[in-house]
């Protein structure tokens, strides 16, 4: 039996390992159904309608269509390339938690967590990783994947090539919901070119374009419902101040300890600036405040007061 276990994790370790290899294979894929889907929409479909002697509601229904579509777009490849290229944040060599000896902090390595009592051993923050040799903060884990820890983990995901954590969750999430989006539009969009496959009537169109636009609308539908399912579970993920890493330990926990209210919980993955909450950027105040994306302690409410 224990051998049996020593090969499963061995097989593990090596299936996490492979995973680093589909990096440039993933990307090629999601600029594929882009391409795709544009060749669908803007070159088979609506923009020969602009140029077309068709009615005026035509035009007007295929120029909305191709201006909302090419800004969806816009914003979905930079939050989709802000999250690959964005490191989703480390832990520094060497690093150990800072001590405030005026408020009589001790060394957390000998006791238990910030601000609790040594009796208090049994759920510590500041642990060790064994892979990485060295301490890692709150809420970090280790990725096998990267082959590193990461801060406020959430996952490893294969369609970005990267871990989403502290310094890309955000980025993350406006890749959902501008996928959503994007998907949603160019469902309806092709809605009566795919009803029009099962009419008894003739299509204009060749071969391949009929079959570029049917594959482009089984696509985008399959994508615009599977993305709405994971833009529903992390809204509720940030809604609660967790990731999804942490999710389990927040149902075994009695209070979860680092919420802070649905207000602070999205601004912390959002920051304070409204300006920047639907773009993949931070104001620099929110760079300074928000302790999730620079910092490695996690403040309690009466901190934020303070602040505030």
């Amino acid at each position: 039996m224990y051998r049996s276990g020593a090969v499963m994790a061995w097989n593990v370790f090596r299936f996490c390992t492979a995973l680093r290899g589909l990096g440039s294979i993933m990307i090629l894929l999601v600029l594929g159904v882009v391409g795709v889907t544009y060749y669908a929409v803007v070159l088979t479909n609506y923009g020969p309608s602009l140029a077309s002697s068709v009615g005026f509601l035509d035009v007007l229904i295929a120029l909305s269509v191709l201006v909302l579509f090419h800004c969806l777009l816009v914003m979905l490849l930079w939050c989709y390339f802000s999250v690959v290229f964005t490191d989703p944040g480390s832990v520094p060599p060497n690093w150990r938690p800072e001590l405030d000896e005026e408020r009589g902090e001790t060394d957390p390595l000998t006791t238990s967590e910030f601000g609790a009592s040594p009796a208090d051993s049994g759920n510590p923050r500041i642990r060790f990783c064994r892979k990485c040799n060295q301490l890692k903060p709150p809420r970090c884990h280790h990725c096998s994947v990267c082959g590193r820890c990461v801060l406020k983990m959430d996952h490893h995901c294969v369609w970005v090539v990267n871990c989403v954590g502290a310094l890309n969750y955000k980025y993350f999430l406006l890749f959902l919901f501008y996928t959503f989006l994007e998907t949603t539009v160019v469902t309806l969009s092709l809605l009566p070119q795919f009803i029009a496959f099962f009419s008894d009537g003739e299509i204009p169109g060749t071969p391949g374009t009929l079959a570029t636009t049917f594959l482009a609308f089984v696509l985008n539908l399959a994508f615009a419902l599977s993305v709405l399912g994971f833009l529903i579970m992390h809204i509720s993920l940030v809604s609660g101040n967790t990731t999804t890493i942490e999710a389990y330990e927040k149902k075994t926990s009695p209070k979860w300890r680092y919420d802070l209210g649905r207000k602070r919980n999205f601004e912390q993955v959002f920051g304070l600036d409204k300006r920047y909450w639907f773009i993949p950027a931070y104001s620099e105040e929110d760079l300074r405040r928000i302790p999730a994306l620079h910092g490695l302690e996690y403040p309690s409410k009466p901190d934020l007061d303070a602040q505030e």
